[in-house]
Formats: C-alpha cells, structure tokens, sequence
C-alpha cells in the first residue's frame, strides 16, 4: 500500500510542479479534439503522438536548463 501511496504522490507532484507541461498536454488535446475531424483515419493517431512528443521534449529541455 506504501508503494501505491508514493506512486501517487509522485504523479500528483509531476503535474503541481510543473503545470506548463500539464496545461500544454489540455490544450493539445483540446486543439486536437477540435481539428482531428479534418485530418484522415490514418493521421489523427500519428499526429496525437506526435502532439505529445513535441511537447514532452520541450519540457524536457526547459526542465534541463
């Protein structure tokens, strides 16, 4: 149960510290909740992806200086 407790605390601390990363993750998946519709079958699980890549190392970099 100390396990699952910690676990949570950590991920709860990922968002709270760093709410740029959590704010830029709604946003995305707003803006591509609004726009997928235009984009083929194919494309929304590439571009998703692709979405949250960029803004995974974005926040690495900015995490990292």
């Amino acid at each position: 149960m100390n396990v699952v407790v910690t676990a949570a605390r950590q991920v709860y601390g990922l968002f709270v510290e760093d709410s740029r990363f959590a704010a830029a993750i709604v946003i995305w998946l707003a803006l591509f909740a609004a726009f997928s519709r235009y984009a083929g079958g194919a494309v929304r699980g590439p571009l998703l992806f692709a979405g949250f890549a960029a803004i995974l190392i974005v926040s690495v970099r900015h995490a990292s200086r």
